[in-house]
């Protein structure tokens, strides 16, 4: 599951993202002042960190430099400052990307989506005998490797990824939108499925879960 913490004071915001980051599926915290970031940071590990720059007691400048210092998760900054000094400057000190407010709620997933991949080389997924190696894009049944195509490998990363949750057709289809630069008919998506638990073994569906008409599901 992704572990998100937003740092951001304006309750408008919050509230519209609350309901996004609900939609995909990420598990997340929120801090108000750079105080709140700190702690949280320094007590819980995060996959990304949104962060705003104009703060009620500080600057997020700051915080951006004492997590790539201190810990190198990968930033985005969510900040309406938009001249090209502070863009710039954002990305001098180590931001991954940075978003302009007022945003696109589907662009900014996207671009949440674009900076995990970047930065999950190394990492391995494991559900039963099956093992997504995310560095090298290779699945692996009992340490024997399965051959999928971009899509097929695209859905499977997707539904490992967020274990235990239930992935909507739509989340998907989005996904594999964003993979394949063109649109996916949801029929498609059904046959995809299907050849994907063909290739690793699920003809039984004890791996990759249909809820039926909601989504999928890897995990209990």
């Amino acid at each position: 599951m992704v572990k998100l913490l937003l740092v951001e004071d304006n309750n408008a915001i919050i509230m519209g993202l609350d309901f996004l980051f609900k939609e995909e599926g990420y598990n997340f915290d929120v801090a108000r002042t750079c105080n709140e970031a700190d702690k949280l940071i320094t007590k819980n590990k995060y996959d990304i960190v949104l962060l705003d720059v104009f703060l009620p007691d500080g600057n997020g400048f700051e915080i951006c430099k004492k997590i790539k210092k201190e810990f190198n998760t990968p930033v985005i900054f969510l900040t309406a400052k938009d001249e090209e000094k502070d863009i710039v400057y954002g990305f001098d000190i180590g931001a991954d990307d940075y978003v302009i407010k007022p945003f696109r709620n589907r662009e900014l997933i996207s671009r949440i989506n674009n900076v995990l991949r970047r930065n999950n080389k190394g990492k391995q997924i494991k559900y039963k005998d099956i093992t997504i190696d995310v560095d090298s894009g290779r699945v692996y049944k009992n340490e024997q490797e399965v051959l999928l195509t971009k899509l097929e490998y695209t859905i499977l990363l997707c539904l490992f990824q967020n274990q235990n949750i239930l992935i909507s057709r739509e989340k998907l289809l989005n996904d594999i939108w964003d993979a394949a630069g063109n649109f996916v008919e949801d029929n498609t998506l059904t046959v995809y499925i299907k050849r994907i638990r063909e290739k690793i073994g699920d003809s039984n569906g004890n791996i990759i879960k249909t809820i039926r008409g909601m989504g999928y599901r890897v995990g209990d």
